[in-house]
């Protein structure tokens, strides 16, 4: 199990060019990736982000491509493209009515004019730019790797707390059907005395109510269900692929049974541990937006 946060640097080098990497990587529900570099590695944009969405799966990916070379570079000049800026400007001068003329700086500055030569023939600057994202991803893996197991260890904690409140509701949903029998009883009794009536109250019907009332009110399903949903989500933080949109789901599932439970039940033991239940599986739910 990994986080989706971490950071990771990497970095290669041969013949007078180094490459470095920067990685950085926070929560999103899906696998976002962004690149920086410099204009003249534009052409290795796709496999780049190729190379890093086969490593990670989700998350917000940041990467930061600096390049830098120490060698004597030699430039091509796109002499067609300069024709057509200096043709441009002309247009403009006499549409406008200006004056001036663009010096060799400025058109210099100007994109495309110039290429480096030995960055368009340099074979192994793919390779260089390969080698330092894959350790930069290493890296990040790691990092990733050790948050994940400080969020193991966190999710771990919460649902034993889950189940060391689910005894006292397990324990108090025996009694929910006498505490609806005798509340029916009593509300009933006291409606038949408000009316002055001495109608007798038909014991048969009476049990037909309260066993209706006691099947709504019975919470034996929905703890059996929390159960299940806790073991089911050990089982998934142990296995190494991606887990946390799984996770993600069983949070909810976990979270509608103890809305349930607090909501069929008066019982206060019962109510006060679901509450409890349900802060709990808040914290899981902050937890699991952050793994992987």
């Amino acid at each position: 199990m990994r986080s989706m946060t971490g950071y990771g640097s990497g970095s290669a080098g041969s013949e007078g060019t180094t490459v470095s990497v920067e990685m950085k990587t926070v929560n999103n529900r899906f696998l976002d990736v962004h690149l920086r570099m410099p204009s003249s590695l534009q052409a290795f944009e796709s496999a780049l982000k190729k190379q890093v969405s086969g490593s990670l799966t989700r998350g917000r990916v940041d990467v930061s491509i600096q390049m830098e070379r120490t060698s004597e570079i030699t430039y091509e000049v796109n002499k067609e493209l300069i024709a057509g800026y200096l043709a441009s400007f002309r247009e403009i001068g006499e549409e406008f009515s200006l004056s001036g003329e663009a010096d060799i700086a400025t058109i210099a500055k100007l994109p495309g004019v110039l290429t480096a030569k030995e960055l368009a023939a340099d074979g192994m600057l793919d390779q260089l730019l390969a080698e330092a994202v894959g350790s930069a991803i290493e890296r990040l893996q790691e990092m990733r790797a050790n948050e994940g197991g400080s969020l193991y260890d966190e999710l771990a904690l919460r649902l034993d707390n889950i189940e060391r409140h689910l005894g006292p509701i397990e324990s108090e949903s025996a009694n929910v059907s006498e505490e609806y029998f005798k509340k029916l009883s009593k509300r009933i009794g006291e409606l038949l005395e408000k009316a002055e009536a001495r109608t007798e109250i038909d014991e048969g019907r009476l049990a037909q109510e309260v066993a209706y009332l006691a099947d709504r009110s019975d919470i034996s399903e929905e703890i059996t269900r929390l159960r299940a949903h806790i073991s089911h989500f050990r089982t998934i933080m142990d296995e190494e692929s991606e887990v946390g949109k799984r996770l993600d789901f069983l949070t909810q599932e976990l979270n509608r049974e103890a809305n349930t439970i607090t909501s069929k039940t008066a019982n206060l033991i019962v109510k006060e541990n679901a509450l409890a239940i349900k802060s709990e599986i808040e914290k899981i739910r902050e937890q699991v937006q952050n793994i992987e």
